[in-house]
């Protein structure tokens, strides 16, 4: 069975209780890709430890076997308990989607920050991060700027670390978004006609987020992820009508021009705003040279929309 192959949900295997098999800590586990990377890591038989919040419901985590350690992300001396003896730190947590009530770019900005002063304190041997792809080109998008600076402090404090940086998601949470205009027959158009991005579907980052807790991953460098090719809208919805069978064809621009108008009252609307603007000038494009090199063969971004509307219940 291949890596790509693996079940995700399997239970851990019993080199789980091998000596000397220390537990990787997950920021972010009960998030929709903090619980993907959980499900890979006890699929590789790794013991696993998730920070979990105070209130946040830990128990599908607790349910898998999973060690919960209440902290947060933006109170320091919360942090070290959970990263004491852990083989590798991986860090999906984010704050700019607001998932749950009080998340901020806080979160993005102090809160990576935090992480990476306690990594360093309790000397972890790896630290995993998912950023964002080109963030080091988007000063102007808070939470892609926030990846960046995380990554740079990682560097700059001596950190060990992997930054994995994937495109835009073609599947959870967002994939449940662009579902809901699939069944109406359109898609939303993130970007204007003819402009490509980088798509991947989250169950590939998981498995990528997993895989570089391993030795065999090198440190200290930074991974774009993609599929096998970047889409424009117009492309997009050609890929979901093969593989829906029916037709989809690219909504009009005026999604973007309601998020515009929203962004001069909203923070977030801003921050949401100026992504699709850095969309806009063609630079969120990966390259995937070192990840096929560390990872195996690249996706194809069919698969990635198959499994979307599978989830969704189109498939």
């Amino acid at each position: 069975m291949s890596e790509r192959d693996v079940p995700v949900g399997d239970a851990p295997s019993d080199r789980q209780t091998a000596p000397g098999n220390l537990p990787v800590l997950v920021v972010g586990g009960t998030g929709d890709l903090g619980g993907r990377v959980i499900d890979q890591l006890l699929a590789r038989g790794k013991r696993v430890r998730a920070l979990v919040r105070p209130g946040s419901d830990a128990t599908r985590l607790e349910g898998l076997g999973v060690e919960v350690v209440r902290g947060d992300m933006l109170v320091p001396e919360s942090l070290d308990p959970a990263m004491r003896g852990v083989s590798a730190v991986v860090s999906s947590a984010i704050g700019y989607s607001k998932r749950k009530k009080g998340d901020s770019l806080r979160t993005d900005f102090e809160g990576n920050r935090n992480l990476v002063e306690a990594a360093r304190r309790q000397t972890v041997p790896r630290f995993v991060l998912l950023s964002i792809l080109r963030c080091d080109l988007a000063r102007q998008v808070p939470h892609f700027w926030a990846k960046k600076e995380t990554e740079d402090l990682l560097e700059q404090r001596g950190v060990p670390f992997v930054a994995l940086r994937p495109g835009a998601f073609l599947g959870g949470h967002s994939g449940g978004f662009l579902a809901g205009g699939v069944r109406r027959g359109r898609v939303f158009r993130m970007m204007p006609p003819g402009v490509r991005i980088t798509f991947i579907h989250p169950d590939e980052v998981a498995r990528a987020l997993a895989r570089a807790t391993e030795e065999s991953i090198g440190l200290n460098q930074r991974i774009d992820l993609g599929s096998d090719r970047p889409l424009s809208t117009e492309e997009l919805a050609e890929v979901l009508t093969a593989v829906l069978g029916r037709t989809v064809k690219p909504a009009g621009s005026g999604m973007l021009h309601v998020l515009h108008f929203f962004a001069r009252f909203s923070r977030s609307m801003r921050d949401y705003s100026a992504m699709f603007d850095f969309f806009a000038t063609g630079k969120y494009i990966a390259d995937t040279t070192l990840q096929a090199k560390q990872f195996g063969p690249v996706p194809r971004v069919e698969d990635a929309a198959r499994k979307m509307l599978h989830e969704a219940g189109l498939g």
